[in-house]
């Protein structure tokens, strides 16, 4: 890193705003209830965030490469854990690199008559005039707000200086770019607070919180100029407002990027990265069917519950899904060879199960059978474990540190030839049974997929009983547990406790208890709509709500604590 580039990075780091904004009250909905809130967050942005902010604020045509570190899952979810992860050294020097590459793209002469909305008196010097309009502009969609007088000064300064010592406008301007992408301003995003007008005592976010928190929600991204229009008018402070830019939002196109972002986190599919298969039992399950089952989920995700505007509990029994012929292979089912497809459907083919059929619903699918085994064989366990805690959210404590797990390891044993025997035969132990009766009998009846998803009925050459139980409902197979885990009502209330979650960065509050059942009634009364739930948390008062802010915890994360902090937890997310 040059010594310009340097100490224009470093100054740049070190400036963190914290300004309070007083607005007007946002009016609480009739049928709503009253929420004290959660504590205030301060979340780094994830990669996938990151990345979509940055191709909707300069073209999708703009290349990205940056190298992120782990990020912590909590509560279930990533964007849980985003508010207990900071930015390491190295960290630190990756954000730089990726900044000065995605900075000098902007710049060059591809670019910049697009992005650049002014020309220079003279390019090989310094224009304080046509900085200051192209970086206020871009910094309103960086920092999600505007910039403040001394940011602008010292990002215009930047530019002028760096453009004088390389005699270049552009890579002078091109400069001060890259140290606002590395500023914690971008990196992270916090949640600014203001008194709440309406309730003496309370405290809400102010309105370029709400414009984040609603764009982040739905989109996964920053938000857009209209939506930052709206927060500095005062508009996001008033109901109606409020609901003309959540129902803008959830009508764009980039609703789907919101939607398949807050399933990637709930499902784990991250998890996929790192997926492996014993190559010699399960020799067709390679790394291109690995990122298909991934697509696969998601591509139904969307279909079903956008497109469709289907009830969230019907994926689990929905016979529609997309298909690859990589995945066909896998599923055995005939698909169409690549050469046949339209060009337009990228080698994915619609498919519809006949009724009946086994391999139905998202439980059927490699994203959820193959991703919870083992590389070697399946595991009702681990199956029986994600179902109770991915969409039950119910959490199963972890297993004792000396259990002998041999026995059901041993798929070549002679006496317990199925994994029902071996189960069966381990949970004679009684450190084991009680936690294991509440997820074997699920997951036995995902038996009759083997590790990476095919379908079977016998193992070791003996016929599979794929019948089981969830709390207390019997049935004999796949179809059964899928219409339980449908019929539990369980299976929404999670769902919604995941979204507000997600939106929040926190679990629920206890002073939001009242509203979270509040949007389990108003979800089983929409039908189940996930486009539904999505904007009633977006135009709730509650979702804004925050709990009196603790002032000694409320300053974003300065260069110094985000490059010295350790990465035990980051470690442990890996």
């Amino acid at each position: 890193m040059n010594s310009v580039r340097k100490k224009s990075f470093t100054r740049s780091f070190l400036a963190t705003a914290g300004t309070i904004v007083i607005a007007v009250g946002v009016a609480q909905a009739a049928s709503e209830p009253a929420s004290t809130g959660g504590a205030p967050v301060i979340r780094r942005l994830s990669p996938d965030q990151y990345k979509q902010t940055l191709l909707n604020i300069f073209g999708q045509d703009i290349k990205l490469a940056a190298r992120f570190e782990p990020d912590l899952r909590e509560g279930g979810l990533f964007a849980v854990g985003a508010g207990r992860v900071s930015v390491t050294t190295t960290g630190l020097e990756r954000y730089d690199a990726s900044a000065r590459m995605i900075s000098a793209q902007v710049v060059d002469a591809e670019h910049r008559a697009t992005l650049i909305p002014c020309k220079p008196a003279d390019a090989k010097a310094a224009d304080d005039a046509c900085a200051t309009t192209f970086l206020t502009n871009v910094g309103r969609l960086l920092y999600r707000r505007m910039l403040t007088p001394e940011e602008t000064a010292v990002q215009v300064r930047i530019a002028h200086e760096s453009a004088t010592t390389l005699k270049s406008f552009y890579d002078g301007l091109g400069l001060s770019l890259a140290t606002m992408l590395t500023s914690p301003q971008f990196l992270f995003y916090r949640e600014y607070v203001e008194p709440d007008p309406a309730n003496k005592g309370q405290y809400r976010l102010t309105a370029h919180s709400k414009a984040t928190q609603m764009s982040f929600l739905l989109w996964n991204a920053g938000p857009d100029k209209e939506l930052i229009a709206a927060a500095e008018s005062g508009a996001l402070n008033t109901p109606k407002g409020l609901a003309k830019q959540a129902d803008r939002l959830i009508a764009s196109p980039r609703l789907e990027s919101g939607v398949r972002a807050f399933f990637t986190d709930m499902l784990m599919l991250d998890n996929f990265a790192t997926l492996t298969k014993d190559a010699e039992i399960y020799p067709k399950f390679t790394t291109d069917v690995a990122r298909d089952a991934r697509e696969q989920t998601l591509k139904t995700v969307v279909d079903h519950l956008l497109v469709r505007k289907g009830d969230y509990r019907d994926l689990f029994t929905t016979p529609n899904t997309f298909l690859t012929p990589i995945l066909g292979t896998v599923y055995h089912v005939p698909v169409m060879p690549p050469e046949q497809m339209d060009s337009a459907t990228e080698g994915w083919q619609a498919y519809t199960y006949p009724a009946g059929d086994p391999r139905a619903g998202f439980l059927a699918q490699a994203s959820f059978v193959a991703l919870h085994s083992h590389p070697g064989r399946s595991s009702p366990t681990l199956r029986g474990k994600a179902l109770r805690e991915i969409l039950l959210c119910q959490k199963v404590p972890d297993p004792p540190a000396n259990v002998d797990f041999s026995l059901v390891q041993d798929t070549k044993n002679a006496t317990y030839r199925t994994a029902r025997d071996r189960v069966t035969a381990h949970l004679t132990n009684p450190v084991c049974a009680g936690c294991h009766k509440i997820m074997d009998p699920m997951g036995l009846a995902l038996e009759n997929f083997d590790s990476s998803g095919t379908f079977r009925t016998t193992e070791n050459g003996v016929k599979i009983d794929a019948s089981g139980e969830l709390d207390g409902r019997k049935f004999g197979d796949i179809t059964g547990l899928s219409q339980a885990v449908h019929d539990s009502p369980q299976t929404p209330k999670c769902l919604v406790n995941r979204v507000y979650s997600y939106g929040t960065g926190r679990p629920p509050a206890r002073g939001e208890a009242e509203f979270v059942k509040y949007l389990e009634d108003s979800f089983a009364a929409d039908g189940y709509k996930i486009t539904s739930l999505l904007r009633r948390i977006a135009t709730s008062e509650a979702f804004y709500k925050v709990a009196a802010p603790d002032v000694t915890k409320a300053e974003a994360p300065s260069s110094v604590q985000m490059a010295s902090q350790t990465t035990a937890s980051q470690e442990g997310a890996k």
